[in-house]
């Protein structure tokens, strides 16, 4: 994987909080917290990445062209200040385990990442993606020309080099501190240490050369910039650089470079900068070996099924699934969400089930459903073999799919389903009669996960969900 240091556009601290203005993941905001963020600062960068649509918006005057001017606008004003120098950025997120009283901490690497192609086999996906996100992206990427939040990539390395030269070392306290700390709702403190040595922003590049990619987050805002990519350069005349690996790299300071690439005031040895500026995009990069890395399991909800019956559904399941009775606590009277005390219960057969398991809550009760490997074996034989182990693949081709006869085209719509991360808030929709099931799963490994990427392969959508997000707004990359 070839990276480049860039000259970041940063939140002047002088001017602003940071705490103030930046963000979770645009996918990942609320309609409450989008209008939390626009209170909070005139400079939020919510007003850019998920601004508010107006029933007057026209081609000339829409969400978009509003995103662009307040980019412009806070750079006029020195809210957004450059860099001097190119740097890549040591990232740390120190937080607790959903559920529980763990502490843990993910470092990463914020740094610009060519752009390929997926048949380079330089970076991997693991989950299908929707053309209507990817369309919303590129429409303000087109608009902003600044990517304003990182998406989240994994990569191998056993012997740490990133985290020794970032932070002298791969899991203990840094050795140096952080040049700003910020810590976000869910009471994860984020750290950024800015890299301007040259020499050791060299040994980085070269550290991370021979690797090869996973997207963990962001597979709509990667395709969207690679398909861009490839349309500038047929713009400029240039070769498609999404499908040259090993011949990206350029010298900083060369022609037809972003700013933020720019490199001519800073003496010393040369770096490497993107062949032209849509070719590469912001990424942080997390290392698979080291501590740190959380997958939450994402939960499903099926509702609006016509003449639902839960006795039918137990039955056809029966061929394919053992299935057990699991009593539960009753929800707090006048209570629209069930008592944790409740969830940590129910779902505690499910955390206590070695192999495939699921629990599914319906009104009639919460069942679980322990998979008879050699009947869903036979049942899964269109499904690669790697795949007919996993919780969340059965879920969806065997359960949702056959038994419940949803088509793949309505679960990738959600015409029938939503996903929610909260065990207790996806019973509650049972017990309020806003769904028909809620299907509570064990989380996707890391493992399983690399596996089915690395083969080229891909999982139902939202199979994986990395805890905690990258945080927008600590760095931008501005292609003007």
């Amino acid at each position: 994987m070839q990276i480049y240091p860039f000259r970041a556009l940063r939140y002047n601290t002088g001017k602003v909080e940071l705490s103030d203005v930046v963000t979770q993941p645009y996918d990942k905001i609320s309609p409450s917290m989008q209008q939390a963020y626009y209170d909070r600062s005139p400079y939020n960068l919510i007003r850019v990445i998920l601004g508010k649509r107006e029933a007057s918006d026209t081609d000339a005057e829409n969400v978009y062209t509003r995103a662009a001017a307040s980019l412009q606008d806070w750079r006029k004003a020195a809210v957004l200040v450059e860099e001097r120098e190119p740097a890549l950025f040591g990232y740390a997120q120190r937080y607790t385990v959903p559920g529980t009283g763990e502490m843990r901490e993910r470092r990463g690497l914020i740094c610009l990442g060519h752009l390929y192609d997926y048949a380079e086999e330089v970076v991997y996906r693991h989950e299908q993606t929707l053309s209507k996100p990817k369309s919303d992206r590129l429409s303000l990427f087109k608009a902003t020309r600044a990517y304003c939040e990182q998406i989240y990539m994994l990569y191998s390395d056993p012997a740490f080099t990133v985290e020794n030269l970032v932070f002298g070392n791969k899991s203990g306290e840094p050795t140096v501190a952080p040049d700003e700390t910020v810590t976000d709702e869910y009471g994860v403190v984020h750290s950024v240490w800015k890299v301007t040595n040259p020499h050791v922003l060299n040994l980085l590049v070269g550290a991370l050369q021979d690797k090869k990619l996973i997207i963990a987050d962001g597979h709509h805002r990667y395709e969207t910039s690679t398909t861009y990519a490839r349309e500038r350069a047929a713009e400029l005349g240039v070769p498609d650089t999404t499908q040259q690996s090993g011949k990206t790299q350029h010298t900083a300071g060369d022609a037809d470079e972003s700013p933020s690439n720019d490199a001519d005031l800073h003496t010393g040895p040369q770096l490497p900068a993107p062949p032209f500026p849509e070719a590469a995009m912001m990424m942080t990069l997390v290392n698979t070996d080291a501590p740190g890395i959380t997958i939450l399991p994402t939960h499903r909800i099926v509702y609006g099924l016509k003449d639902f019956s839960p006795e039918a559904l137990l039955q056809r399941a029966a061929e394919f699934f053992d299935i057990s009775t699991v009593e539960t606590k009753a929800a707090a009277a006048g209570s629209d969400a069930e008592n944790v005390e409740g969830v940590v219960e129910r779902t505690a057969p499910l955390n206590g089930t070695d192999g495939v398991a699921f629990l599914a809550v319906m009104k009639d009760g919460t069942h679980l459903l322990r998979a008879k490997a050699d009947a869903i074996d036979a049942a899964l034989q269109h499904v690669p073999p790697r795949q007919r182990s996993m919780d969340v693949v059965q879920l969806h081709r065997l359960v949702l799919e056959q038994l419940l006869d949803l088509t793949p085209e309505s679960i990738r719509n959600q015409e029938n389903l939503r996903y929610l991360r909260s065990a207790e808030d996806a019973a509650a929709q049972v017990s309020r009669g806003e769904a028909d099931i809620a299907f509570l799963i064990k989380p996707v490994t890391l493992d399983q996960m690399k596996e089915v990427s690395l083969s080229g392969e891909v999982m139902p959508q939202k199979s994986t969900d990395f805890y905690p997000k990258l945080l927008s707004g600590l760095a931008f990359y501005a292609l003007d």
